[in-house]
């Protein structure tokens, strides 16, 4: 454990036996866990080190002896001439260190069959950070609308995700954290699970959370990263800094600027005049309703997600609800709904267009 304290580059974590077990084999998750939490500014390294070592890594298979000693005398001959031709390139770790990324994996016997399928144009799906041994690529969503997107993930939560704004998460949130990647501004509406956190990678900027409602603003052309809370409460800190990190409750923001590493925090974001006039039309809108007509908060959620929403509006033309939806992601509140409604009521989501089945309310 001490040693690991002194990790400095990726190539640190890839020399290090005990990493590339909890990585590749879900080994001693917990210990690694805790110890990456301990201190903020390690997690970008140890996510960057966990992309590199799943990118790298490939299942073991059955391959002709004679193929494979001659894709490894092949593939060390491109190691040593790259090594001869990075001698003064300054890169420490793309190019100049390479060699030694490929030697440390190739000790562990577990990519025989990739350089074999290298050599014969067959390349491995390159794998990312956050997923386990069987999880897939992540995803990214690019925003290049005039108008926000709405993302559905895996575990019920939602993002909006304005214009010019990029997303980047797994298809399906597998170990034990949610892990997603934001570029540019987005509203978050998380599922609730205590036992699986989930955390949003912006810029410099770690925020974790259990379940709750916010919105980042991360652009990287951009001196500052914002952060405001709308419904429960998230902590804050920044990826490469020791500095203790913020909590922040429903109605705080922070302001993290990102050469000094320095935190603001919005105590009170009803005073702030700027903050008032940027709000987007889903942190208007309010989502307590006593006694109301099922088809306004139909009509509230298409102007908070800018969905169409179909239903049998004559079925369901004398059904009032009484209900709370403010700290629930969309696919919580349809739930929601459609339990209160009764009558085999049930929803589905085709992008950005949600279908209510209902024979009537109870």
């Amino acid at each position: 454990m001490q040693q690991r304290n002194r990790y400095q580059s990726v190539e640190n974590f890839l020399d290090d036996q005990s990493f590339r077990r909890w990585v590749l084999e879900e080994q001693d998750t917990h210990a690694w866990e805790e110890w990456t939490l301990e201190n903020p500014h390690r997690a970008k390294l140890v996510e960057e080190a966990r992309e590199w070592l799943l990118a790298l890594h490939v299942p073991e298979e059955t391959v002709p002896g004679e193929d494979v000693q001659e894709a490894l005398l092949r593939t060390w001959a491109k190691i040593r001439a790259s090594e001869e031709d990075s001698a003064t390139d300054q890169t420490p770790f793309l190019r100049r260190s390479w060699w030694r990324v490929v030697a440390s994996v190739l000790l562990g016997g577990a990519v025989l069959g990739g350089i074999y399928r290298m050599q014969s144009g067959t390349l491995p799906e390159v794998q990312t950070a956050g997923t386990s041994k069987a999880a897939s690529t992540l995803i990214e969503k690019q925003n290049t609308s005039d108008r926000p997107q709405l993302i559905m993930l895996a575990d019920g939560s939602s993002v909006l995700l304005q214009p010019n704004s990029t997303l980047r998460y797994p298809s399906e949130f597998e170990g034990t954290s949610r892990e997603v990647h934001l570029t540019g501004d987005a509203f978050f509406e998380v599922s609730k699970n205590p036992e699986k956190p989930f955390y949003v990678y912006a810029n410099e900027l770690v925020t974790k959370v259990v379940g709750t409602s916010f919105r980042i603003k991360a652009f990287s052309d951009q001196k500052k990263v914002e952060e405001v809370v709308r419904t429960g409460k998230v902590n804050v800190t920044a990826s490469n800094s020791d500095r203790e990190g913020l909590l922040l409750l429903p109605n705080q923001g922070v302001r993290f600027t990102r050469q000094s590493l320095a935190f603001e925090k919005i105590e009170d974001l009803t005073q702030e005049v700027h903050h008032s006039q940027e709000l987007s039309t889903i942190e208007k809108l309010s989502f307590e309703f006593t006694d109301v007509p099922v088809s306004q908060i139909f009509r509230t959620i298409e102007q908070a997600y800018l969905v169409k929403i179909d239903f049998p509006a004559e079925k369901l033309v004398n059904c009032y609800l009484t209900t709370s939806l403010s700290d629930q992601p969309l696919s919580e509140k349809l739930k929601i709904i459609c339990e209160s409604l009764g009558g085999r009521t049930s929803y589905e989501i085709k992008e950005n267009q949600i279908i209510i089945h209902s024979n009537g309310c109870n």
